[in-house]
C-alpha cells in the first residue's frame, strides 16, 4: 500500500515579497523576505497566525488520529509520579508530578521517608494565570533554610529571581529580574551570585546579592567583555569554593572564590589560551582540571589551590587512546569519569587514593549511563541514570569501593511494556569520504526488511553534543505501528571523540550533512525503508542539517520535520547585534572573513532552496525565541512555497508566546509531539482514517 494521499486543504497563506539587498564581500543577495524580521509589525504576526490557521486545516484530517496518540502517551506515563529521592544533609529531596498537572512540585521530607512532606515550590501555583512558564534553576541555600528559584513567563530566558523562606513557606521581598541561568549560594546562605545576559543574550556578568538589600544594591563580581565568551557561575560539590567560568566554543579560563568569603575578588586558575579549554572543580586540597592542554581528547589534571597555575599542573589520569574524557563527578575519595568511548556514554571509577581506575560495567551492549542527582560529597555511592533505545531510565546508587549497585528506581511505563518485544542495533554507513558513520536503530521484533517499513530518523551533529540512544515512551506509538526508529551519530557531534566533532563543523560542516544522506541511504540498501517512506526529524541546529539535506536530496526523503531551525544561517551569522552571533563564530566561522562566507552560502538552507520537488514538511518556531529566531522557519517556509515545485504540504506552526524548548508544560509537549507523530504517519504510512491503525 502506497502512504494515505493528501487531502485537499485551503490555498495555503502567501507571504508579500519585499526584495532587501544583502551586500557582503562584493556579492549582492537579494531577500524577499527580510521584513518578516519586524515582529511588532501587525502584518507578521498576522502572517504567522495564518499559517498556523493553515497548519490546522491541513492537519485536520488526522485529529482523530492526533487525538489517539496523546491518550496514548498519557496511557504509557505515570502522570503522578515521585522522583528517586537523596538524602543530604539530613533531608529526602525529590520532585513529584501529579495526574492532570503540568509542573513538577518540589519537596522534602526529614530524616526519613515515612516523615511528613515539606512542599519547597509548586510550578503549578507559580504557573496560573501565565500561558508560559519555565523554572530555569531551584537551589536550596547550604544551611536548608532558603530556596532561590529563577522564573521564565514568555521563553526569553531572561528570568525573575526569587527566594522563599522553607519555615514560612512565603517569598523574601528580594526580587531580582532579567538573570540567566547559572547561580551560586554562599557559605553563609545570605549571599547568592546570579548572571545576567546583555543585550545579544550572552550572559556577561556574574553579580553578588545579598539578602534584605535592593537589588539595585547588587554588586557586580565579574564581567566578560569578549563577545565570544559567556560567563557562568556555579558551586563546587563540596560546596567550598565558587567558580566563575568564562568559555567560548574552544576556549576557556575559570576563577574562584572560598564561599565562606563571598566578597573577596576571585581568583584566576589559569589564563586563557587561544584553543585550550578546562574545567575545575576541587578535591580536598587541590583541583582536579579537565582539559584538553596536551591532549586532544582530554586528560586529568591535579594542582594544589594554593597554586593553582598550569605550571603546578600534574598528570592523574593521561589521554587514552579512542577515549574522550568529558566529564567529573567528584567525591571526597573517588572521582567518576565521563567517557565516550566507541560512541557510548559511560563511566569509569577513580580511586584518589590508589590510583586505580575501574569502569562500571552495564547490562547492554549499548547504552547511555551518566552521573545522578547525588550531592553529596562525601559519599562513597555515586547515583547514575541509565538508559538505552528499548531501557527505560533507571536511578541506580553503585557503591565505589564494593562495585555493587542498587536500584533505586525505574521509570514506570504503563500498558503493559516488554522490552524484549522492541530489538535495538547498530549499524554502520559510509560516507563519500570513506568514513564509517553509527547508526542506532531500534523497532518491533518481527519486523520484515523489505522495503515497507515507515522510518523515522534523526539528527544534530553541532556543538559536540552526542544524540545518544535513549528510550521515550513516547517513541512507543510509532514503534508498534511498524515504524523504524533511527539516529544518526553525524559528524559535529561528540559521539567518537574531539575529531568526530571537529570534522564537522567550520569549513568541514557539509560532512555533517554528506553523513546523514549517507545513513538515510544505508537504510534503505538494507532494506528498512524506502524514500517515499522515511521521514527526517531535526531540532535547532539539527533543523539547519534537515534544511541542508532537502536541498541536497529531496528525493530521499517522503516527509521532513524541522523544529526551530537554524536556517537563515548566512544572514543570521553576518549580523553581530542578533542574540549568540558572536560567540557562534567559533563553531560555524565568521562570514565577514570571504573563505567562511562563499563556504556558508553553499550550504545555508535559505539561500539554497531551489526548485525542485520537495517532500512534505513541518516546520515549528517560537516567536519569543532567543537561540533561533522565528523568522528564520519563517523566511524558510515562505521562500518553499514560491520554489517548491513539488505538491506536498509545507506547514509552519508558531508557538505564539513561548520560546526555543516550545511549549511549555508536559501536557502540551505531550500533544506537540501527537501532532508531529501524526503528520509523520500520514505522510510516510498507510494510515486507516477510521480505524486510525496502519
Amino acid at each position: 500500500m502506497e502512504p494515505a494521499a493528501r487531502v485537499t486543504a485551503p490555498r495555503p497563506p502567501v507571504a508579500p515579497r519585499r526584495f532587501k539587498v544583502l551586500e557582503a564581500h562584493g556579492d549582492r543577495r537579494v531577500d524577499p523576505y527580510y521584513w518578516l524580521r519586524e515582529k511588532d509589525n501587525p502584518e507578521v504576526l498576522a502572517y504567522l497566525k495564518a499559517e498556523n490557521s493553515y497548519a490546522q486545516a491541513v492537519m485536520r484530517p488526522a485529529a482523530a488520529l492526533e487525538e489517539k496518540l496523546y491518550h496514548e502517551i498519557l496511557g504509557r506515563i505515570q502522570e503522578t509520579d515521585t522522583s528517586a529521592p537523596t538524602l543530604f544533609k539530613g533531608w529526602w529531596t525529590y520532585t513529584r508530578t501529579v495526574e492532570g498537572l503540568d509542573y513538577d512540585i518540589y519537596c522534602r521530607k526529614r530524616g526519613s521517608m515515612e516523615a511528613p512532606e515539606e512542599v519547597l515550590l509548586d510550578g503549578n501555583e507559580l504557573a496560573k494565570g501565565h500561558e508560559y512558564f519555565d523554572l530555569g534553576y531551584v537551589e536550596r541555600s547550604p544551611d536548608e533554610n532558603l530556596l532561590a528559584y529563577a522564573v521564565d513567563l514568555d521563553g526569553s530566558e531572561r528570568h525573575e529571581l526569587r527566594f522563599r523562606d522553607l519555615a514560612t513557606g512565603k517569598d523574601l521581598d528580594d526580587i531580582v529580574v532579567g538573570v540567566y541561568h547559572g547561580s551560586a549560594w554562599a557559605a553563609e546562605s545570605r549571599t547568592f551570585f546570579y548572571a545576567r545576559p546583555d543585550d545579544a543574550m550572552r550572559p556577561y556578568q556574574v553579580w553578588r546579592h545579598v539578602l534584605g538589600t535592593p537589588a539595585d544594591q547588587d554588586v557586580l563580581v565579574l564581567q566578560e567583555d569578549d563577545e565570544h565568551f559567556e560567563l557562568s557561575v556555579e558551586l563546587t560539590k563540596s560546596e567550598r569554593y565558587v567558580v566563575f567560568t568564562s568559555s567560548s566554543q574552544v576556549t576557556s579560563e575559570c576563577r574562584f572564590l572560598r564561599s565562606d568569603e563571598p566578597a573577596a575578588q576571585p581568583r584566576l586558575v589559569e589564563a586563557r589560551r587561544h584553543g585550550i579549554e578546562y574545567s575545575v572543580d576541587d578535591q580536598e586540597d587541590r583541583f582536579l582540571i579537565v582539559t584538553n592542554d596536551g591532549a586532544r581528547n582530554f586528560r586529568l589534571m591535579a594542582a594544589p589551590i594554593s597554586n593553582p597555575g598550569r605550571d603546578s599542573w600534574v598528570e592523574v589520569v593521561p589521554e587514552r587512546a579512542g577515549v574522550r574524557l568529558n566529564f567529573i563527578d567528584v567525591h571526597i575519595d573517588n572521582v567518576v569519569l565521563g567517557r565516550r568511548s566507541d560512541g557510548l556514554q559511560s563511566l569509569e571509577v577513580l580511586d584518589s587514593r590508589s590510583g586505580e581506575l575501574h569502569v562500571v560495567e552495564q547490562p547492554d551492549a549499548a547504552y547511555t549511563a551518566y552521573p545522578g542527582s547525588d550531592p553529596n560529597y562525601q559519599s562513597s555511592v555515586m547515583r547514575f541514570f541509565y538508559t538505552s533505545l528499548t531501557a527505560p531510565f533507571s536511578a541506580v546508587d553503585y557503591d565505589m569501593r564494593t562495585r555493587e549497585r542498587t536500584l533505586v528506581k525505574e521509570q514506570p511505563v504503563r500498558g503493559g511494556y516488554d522490552r524484549t518485544d522492541y530489538v535495538t542495533e547498530r549499524l554502520w554507513a559510509t560516507a563519500s569520504d570513506g568514513v564509517r558513520v553509527p547508526i542506532s536503530i531500534v523497532y518491533r521484533r518481527g519486523l520484515n526488511r523489505d522495503g515497507s517499513n515507515p522510518t523515522l530518523l534523526n539528527g544534530y551533529g553541532a556543538y559536540e553534543l552526542s544524540s545518544d540512544p535513549m528510550f521515550d515512551p513516547v517513541r512507543l506509538s510509532m514503534l508498534d505501528r511498524g515504524f523504524v526508529f533511527a539516529i544518526a551519530h553525524v559528524r559535529g557531534g561528540g559521539e567518537l571523540g574531539r575529531e568526530w566533532y571537529e570534522d564537522g563543523k567550520f569549513l568541514q560542516k557539509t560532512n555533517t550533512f554528506g553523513d546523514f544522506i549517507a545513513c538515510a541511504e544505508r537504510l534503505v540498501e538494507l532494506a528498512y525503508t524506502s524514500p517515499r517512506r522515511l521521514a527526517i526529524r531535526g531540532r535547532s541546529a539539527g533543523g539547519l542539517l534537515i534544511g541542508a539535506v532537502l536541498n541536497m536530496r529531496p528525493d530521499l526523503f517522503g516527509c521532513a520535520v524541522a523544529q526551530v531551525p537554524f536556517v537563515d544561517a548566512l544572514t543570521t551569522m553576518l549580523d553581530d547585534k542578533l542574540p549568540l552571533t558572536v560567540n557562534e563564530f567559533e563553531e560555524w566561522g565568521n562570514p565577514a572573513e570571504r573563505e567562511f562566507y562563499e563556504y556558508m552560502k553553499s550550504y545555508s538552507p535559505y539561500d539554497n532552496v531551489h526548485e525542485a520537488e520537495y517532500p512534505a514538511l513541518l516546520v515549528t518556531a517560537g516567536l519569543n525565541d532567543p537561540r533561533v529566531s522565528y523568522w528564520e522557519p519563517a523566511k524558510w517556509v515562505a521562500k518553499l512555497r514560491t520554489i517548491n515545485s513539488g505538491e506536498q504540504p509545507v506547514l509552519l506552526k508558531t508557538e505564539m508566546g513561548s520560546g526555543h524548548m516550545g511549549p511549555s508544560g508536559r501536557y502540551e509537549s505531550w500533544r506537540e509531539e501527537a501532532f508531529i507523530s501524526a503528520f509523520v504517519m500520514e505522510q510516510v504510512a498507510s494510515v486507516d482514517f477510521e480505524t486510525l491503525e496502519l
